[in-house]
């Protein structure tokens, strides 16, 4: 179906009961050659053409279809209603500026954030951490209060290895958001930090503290915290051994890998790519 539609009692069923179903649907109450109703037309078509499949314009003639007028209760004209689900949520009288009509719709319009966290949250069923963090953070900074967007990029970056960053999120968690959902991320943070204090991490870092400028310790102390989700720890390593030896055994290469195993839109990922890049050239 087109952005706009003139609805009839033949096609009444499918504009307001079917495509209302799956989009928003204005619908238009107009006269011909009455002067606001011409005034207004060009407006809502030059709205409906904006919004691509997000809404349907939909137009009756009253002076065609009295009846359906009359269902709808239409008392002056133009009249225009915005139609849900079947049922009619919002609209006005009178002539109104494109402004003001796009505010209107505005409030029922998906949003670009709603589009992006629902693509996020079937990327982190899927366990796809990495594609949803991408997406999550996009939609978080579009909407950065919205605390549903917020526990989403907040177990994103648990599984990616921002435990500190999703701790610092959670923390702007209201005590009424504070969820099942917010919980198992308090518990998924808990355990990354116990994999954080693994034996072997431990003992490398005792050993590196007798031996600090020893570039291979640093290398294997830098794998375990990558394996361990420190992924800051672990590149800031990194760097200070290719600081000290560009060539050190294969440490440019892991460094590498390790940088691009970052999703997409995460700060640390550009952040240590120019730092490599300055040393390399």
């Amino acid at each position: 179906m087109h952005s706009s539609v003139d609805i009839s009692i033949e096609n009444f069923q499918q504009v307001i009961l079917q495509e209302s179903a799956n989009k928003l649907v204005m619908v238009e109450f107009w006269a011909q050659g009455y002067e606001p109703s011409e005034q207004l037309a060009p407006v809502l078509q030059s709205i409906a053409s904006k919004q691509g499949e997000n809404l349907l314009h939909a137009r009756v003639d009253c002076q065609a279809q009295p009846d359906i007028t009359a269902q709808f209760g239409v008392q002056n004209l133009p009249t225009v209603m915005l139609i849900k689900d079947g049922q009619p949520v919002d609209g006005f009288a009178g002539v109104e500026s494109e402004a003001n009509i796009q505010a209107m719709l505005d409030k029922h319009l998906p949003k670009p954030e709603d589009e992006l966290f629902a693509q996020a949250t079937g990327m982190a069923e899927q366990a796809n951490y990495q594609e949803a963090f991408t997406l999550v953070k996009q939609a978080f900074d579009l909407a950065p209060n919205r605390a549903d967007i917020k526990l989403l990029l907040a177990d994103c970056q648990v599984e990616v290895g921002q435990v500190n960053q999703a701790k610092e999120l959670l923390a702007t968690i209201g005590l009424v958001n504070q969820d099942g959902y917010y919980r198992a991320i308090l518990g998924k943070i808990e355990l990354a930090e116990q994999a954080a204090e693994s034996p072997e991490i431990i003992a490398l870092q005792q050993e590196l503290e007798n031996d600090p400028d020893n570039l291979a310790l640093k290398v294997k102390l830098a794998v375990q915290m990558r394996q361990a989700n420190q992924i800051e720890e672990a590149l800031s390593l990194m760097h200070s051994v290719l600081l000290k030896d560009l060539n050190f055994e294969d440490a440019k290469k892991l460094m590498l890998d390790m940088i691009n195993a970052l999703p997409d839109g995460e700060p640390l990922k550009s952040q240590y790519r120019r730092k490599v890049y300055s040393l390399l050239y």
